[in-house]
């Protein structure tokens, strides 16, 4: 677990939280519940800029690179940053072999290609794209992102690609104050809640599935949407997050694309909410992975 100061915002129990949650719940067994490999630098430099990874690896971050990046440096947070990266990178490929895999961390949107931003160090969709592509495995990738807050780093990262089609539904008004653009952006305003939000969703994903020609998708599923989340303020239920959920699900398995899922944020008031939201979108994977088309 990474040091961090007392009080500080970002939730660090949910991930532990949810892994008991998810082996308690029987779901999964136990084979199927791995311990990633961290991302290797051939990986992380077909995404990240050399100095950048150079002084991140040494904590020579300067002071506004730690400010804009919101977590104190310790080498438990470069650990942590490569394995999580290294996760998605698993479950994409998992994903393209079974039909569909979660890291039940990830969705670090914020990392631009030289830079950290909001508590995101390494941005692990783009890393594992660009992976998948490298090993012949895909040609397209669909990232799908519910987080509340826009997917700035990974716009920016595939800002003049075709071959990675960026989709972000979030706040308009919510974190970062400058947004990027996405292949496609969908900014809802404060307070929304679940029907306008699922229907602007359903529209967002019959436009992207038709430009992005996607071999795989990468899905962010957010919690902080939710009502009860101390950065979220579009006020959408348990249900309606799992309302979501089972929309991209379905979608995805209907068109028969791979699909792998990453947790991104959530910073509920109450700890428990958000480990509740993660895991749903856990028990929805697994009711409609059996028969799931590789």
């Amino acid at each position: 677990m990474i040091p961090l100061p007392d009080g500080h915002t970002f939730p660090r129990a949910k991930y532990e939280r949810l892994r008991r949650r998810v082996e308690e719940s029987g779901l999964v067994g136990q084979a199927d519940l791995c311990v990633p490999t961290a991302v290797t630098d051939t990986e992380l430099l077909r995404v990240h800029d050399p100095g950048y990874l150079a002084r991140v690896r040494a904590g020579t971050l300067a002071e506004g690179e730690m400010r804009a990046l919101g977590l104190p440096w310790s080498p438990e947070l470069v650990e942590r940053s490569l394995r999580s990266s290294g996760a998605t990178v698993h479950a994409c490929r998992w994903a393209i072999e079974q039909g569909v895999a979660i890291n039940l961390t990830g969705g670090t949107h914020h990392a631009f290609r030289d830079r950290g931003a909001g508590y995101c160090v390494f941005n692990d969709a783009a890393i594992a794209s660009r992976a998948m592509q490298a090993e012949g495995r895909i040609r397209r990738v669909l990232i799908l992102d519910c987080d509340v807050h826009q997917g700035d780093g990974t716009a920016s990262i595939f800002r003049d690609d075709p071959t990675v089609f960026t989709f972000s539904i979030h706040g308009a008004k919510n974190y970062p104050l400058r947004k990027q653009q996405s292949d496609l952006d969908i900014a809802l305003e404060d307070h929304v809640g679940d029907a306008v939000y699922l229907e602007e969703l359903e529209r967002g994903l019959r436009l992207a599935f038709e430009r992005a020609f996607a071999d795989l998708v990468i899905y962010l599923a957010g919690a902080d949407p939710f009502e009860g989340d101390r950065l979220g303020r579009l006020d959408l239920t348990k249900s309606g997050l799992a309302a979501r959920d089972r929309l991209v699900l379905e979608a995805c398995r209907t068109i028969g694309l791979p699909l792998a899922i990453t947790m991104a944020g959530g910073y509920g008031r109450d700890i428990n909410d958000t480990v509740d939201i993660h895991f749903q979108t856990v028990y929805e994977a697994a009711q409609l992975a059996p028969g799931w088309p590789p």
